[in-house]
């Protein structure tokens, strides 16, 4: 921490009031409550310059910018990494407060902090994000109107998404017209809107990042998960290793050794669940009928052939982990994907 710093001030930011600990150098503490909005904010931290320590959330981004244009040293702390605030029997926004400010006397690294993806690549990231919202709506509406007509005895034929709205709206009876016509009218809206952010994110955004195309190299992986793999890491320096994409992604398992005792556990699901979920979806296309043949899909249907009840669904998460290493050493090298190199380099060798 920086000399000049005599304040350790902890935060826990809420939707409209968020509760301020001030613990001063000579270990005195005040608390504060202040409303959450730009002008109280600066206002009150409008003052020498000190350590806040906030937790992430919907507020810090632009809480966390705004501190430090105030001059002051900001910590960004990850509640799921501290214990001691997200699994406390007597927890409160004053006692997490003065959590935060204590720990972060204490020792900032306590606190596992984390860094803010920059704006722009929020705002783009925000356009995959929100055309996931339209995909996800879409698929709940389509699966309502299933729903219905097979209460009526009817079973629509089985059709891609895109065109449900084209080729199942003849079939409804003129009983339930009443009931989905508004919907049928807002699945092609749908469409339309899903459409038109697919133009955005293959032309625009993949133009506005090259890297696209090194990453999205591997067979299963499309512009769509390049690029939100590649806003999500944002910096592709950011690892010493690649082996360290599939953990920070959340993709490797949990550890609980104690001992001789050392059982096998979940995954952690750390980080973004989108990115999580577009590489599992990547994993799946690999390990299925359609997927191309390559070391990764050969390596994967090995593992899903050692038995258990729960071997496929292990195997397309191991894949999808290797995937993101894989990506990653692809963005950073920017070499041309060989799907069967390691096998060649085998043969060559014997």
């Amino acid at each position: 921490m920086a000399n000049d710093t005599i304040e350790t001030i902890g935060c826990d930011l809420g939707d409209k009031v968020s509760v301020v600990h001030v613990l001063a150098s000579d270990g005195k503490a005040q608390r504060h409550r202040v409303k959450t909005n730009a002008t109280a904010v600066r206002e009150f931290f409008t003052r020498p310059r000190a350590h806040v320590v906030i937790e992430v959330g919907a507020h810090s981004r632009w809480v966390s910018e705004l501190l430090k244009e105030l001059g002051h040293q900001v910590t960004v702390a990850n509640p799921r990494r501290v214990k001691l605030i997200s699994q406390s029997d007597s927890k409160s926004d004053s006692q997490d407060a003065e959590l935060l400010a204590r720990l972060g006397r204490a020792d900032a690294a306590l606190l596992a902090p984390v860094k803010h993806r920059g704006r722009a690549a929020q705002a783009d990231l925000a356009v995959a994000k929100s055309r996931d919202v339209l995909v996800r709506t879409r698929t709940k509406w389509i699966n309502h109107v299933r729903g219905v007509l097979k209460s009526f005895g009817m079973r629509l034929p089985k059709c891609v998404a895109e065109n449900f709205h084209k080729s199942t709206r003849v079939l409804v009876p003129t009983e339930l017209k009443p009931a989905l016509e508004p919907l049928y009218e807002m699945l092609e809206r749908l469409h339309e809107q899903i459409q038109g952010l697919d133009q955005v994110i293959e032309k625009e955004l993949a133009q506005k990042y090259p890297d696209v195309a090194a990453i999205s190299q591997p067979s299963g992986v499309g512009v769509l998960t390049a690029l939100v793999f590649l806003l999500t890491l944002e910096n592709k320096e950011r690892f010493d290793k690649s082996r360290m994409a599939g953990a920070f992604l959340g993709l490797r398992p949990r550890k609980g050794q104690s001992g001789d005792d050392d059982p096998q556990l979940r995954i952690t699901k750390a980080g973004d669940p989108f990115v999580r979920r577009l590489l599992v979806t990547s994993a799946n296309y690999i390990l299925g009928p359609f997927g191309k043949d390559s070391d990764l899909r050969r390596w994967g249907l090995e593992l899903a052939k050692r038995g258990g009840k729960n071997a496929k669904k292990r195997a397309k998460v191991a894949v999808a982990r290797k995937l993101a290493v894989l990506m990653h050493r692809l963005w950073v090298t920017g070499e041309v994907y060989q799907p069967l190199g390691y096998q060649h380099k085998r043969q060559a060798a014997a």
